[in-house]
């Protein structure tokens, strides 16, 4: 008896404080207060996710740059067998993805379970320094494609879960200039690494690389267990009841279909995924980005091209990344403020395809630079086609987060492709390189302008069932 008085006054209390916390939050100017104060607890928090990714791309990508150094000739690769090693590693991370997400998503621990990952990929990175031959090198990249697998999607994943449409854009933008830096600073410090360790304890500068930056990726993932946040419904210590009351209630009414939704399960949410054609569509867009700017991995190739010796061609992959990164922080602002995203994507993409003109039209070092910082701009569209496919994919959380994963699983086809179209021979000049990425980009601004004049029929359709219901609140509405 006094078991169930003290369970009865519990659960009195408790409901007294949600009454209290939804009483607070309605309150306009209290809730403008409490959602600032949250939203700064959140980015700070979310911040370490840009470390991360610069990590992740770095540990990608570091082969690119030991290229320079003897990799080739020291595993004794010829042929197109360093465009295989590069390609393997898609294949590991095209099967993880949809998987890793579903998990994900079920277990609700973005806190242990992405760092758990990077630990994993840091350990594999550093192993691949240890590698003799073809093969070793063949299956450190495909295990390091696996466990990578994990972080872009349950990043993705993990911002949706935390911020509105509005806010989106930018945060990814943040997220993905993780992205941009690897690319300038990876090869800042690979320059480093390659010019100075060359024979220390016996090892290659190469070598020396891969351990060194699998290494503090190691660390790093340390860090980020005791710092990454998990879901909103989940996330305890870090936050008031009264902020995690405002969090899990602004997502709700950032979709006004996802309370019907909120008890869907993974099963149930993949076949929602994989029926929907809009997945498909973005999916297929996706990897026509993916093809228009592989030359990423192979930057260093490209600026080698103009005549400079190895320090400075790694050098010079720094400066069109810095600037895209700035650029890309005004662009994805500019795009949540006026809630667009086709032009946000395309112009990008125009500017990118008048780079790659100027590419394959000369030989001329200004003019190839010119256009290698032209056709870098890219990324900039690219940031905001990710945030697109998580407003065109609002609910429920189940069904978001396979499509999140579907997307840039399929996507990856796309990366595999554009491995393998800047070979040697294609070079120095690499203009069937530049040719394909330039009908990539063209393809994708077709594609996303086809998908902006479906959504615009979706919301014209919405309004109208609206007005003929006499409905007072708005629906969902597709951002174009």
């Amino acid at each position: 008896m006094a078991d169930s008085s003290a369970s009865s006054s519990i659960e009195k209390r408790d409901t007294t404080s949600v009454i209290s916390t939804q009483v607070d939050i309605e309150d306009q100017e209290s809730r403008k207060l409490l959602e600032k104060k949250l939203l700064r607890k959140v980015d700070l928090r979310l911040s370490i996710l840009v470390v991360i990714y610069i990590l992740n791309y770095i540990d990608r990508t570091n082969a690119a740059s030991a290229r320079l150094r003897g990799f080739e000739d020291d595993l004794g690769l010829h042929g197109t067998q360093f465009a295989t090693i590069l390609a393997i590693y898609f294949v590991g991370y095209i099967l993880m993805q949809i998987p890793s997400n579903m998990f994900l998503n079920y277990i609700k621990k973005p806190s242990l379970y992405l760092p758990g990952s990077m630990l994993a990929w840091g350990v594999i990175s550093t192993l691949t320094g240890a590698t003799k031959n073809f093969t070793g090198v063949l299956i450190t990249r495909f295990f390091l494609g696996f466990v990578e697998a994990a972080f872009f999607p349950g990043a993705l994943l993990l911002l949706a879960k935390w911020y509105k449409r509005e806010e989106l854009g930018l945060r990814t933008c943040v997220l993905f200039c993780g992205l941009l830096l690897s690319i300038a600073f990876g090869a800042l410090i690979a320059s480093g690494i390659l010019d100075t360790m060359e024979g220390k304890l016996g090892h290659a500068a190469w070598r020396w690389l891969f351990f060194i930056e699998g290494g503090i990726t190691c660390a790093i993932a340390v860090l980020a267990m005791f710092i990454l946040p998990d879901f909103p419904e989940n996330s305890e210590s870090w936050l008031s009841p009264a902020e995690k009351a405002l969090a899990i209630q602004r997502m709700k009414e950032d979709s006004a279909l996802g309370k019907y939704h909120e008890h869907v399960g993974e099963y149930r949410g993949m076949i929602m995924a994989l029926t929907d054609w809009k997945v498909w569509w973005l999916a297929l867009t996706y990897a026509g980005i993916l093809l228009s700017v592989s030359f990423n991995a192979y930057f260093p190739t490209l600026t080698a091209t103009l005549g400079y010796n190895r320090t400075i061609s790694l050098l010079l992959c720094a400066p069109p990344s810095i600037v895209v990164s700035i650029a890309s922080f005004f662009h994805a602002r500019h795009s949540d403020r006026t809630r667009e995203r086709f032009w946000h994507i395309s112009i990008p993409f125009i500017i990118a395809i008048v780079g790659y003109i100027i590419t394959m039209s000369t030989m001329n070092v200004a003019a190839r630079y010119v256009g290698l910082f032209l056709v870098g701009q890219a990324p900039a569209g690219y940031i905001c086609f990710l945030a697109w496919i998580s407003n065109s994919i609002p609910e429920p959380p189940a069904k978001r987060s396979v499509a999140l994963a579907l997307t840039s699983a399929f996507a990856q086809l796309g990366a595999v492709g554009g491995s393998y179209i800047f070979p040697k021979n294609w070079g120095p000049a690499y203009r069937p390189s530049f040719g394909i990425s330039l009908g990539a980009s063209g393809f994708v601004i077709v594609m996303c302008y086809i998908f902006r004049l479906h959504l615009a029929s979706l919301n014209r359709k919405a309004q109208e069932e609206e007005d003929e219901k006499g409905q007072k609140e708005q629906g969902y509405r597709y951002i174009l």
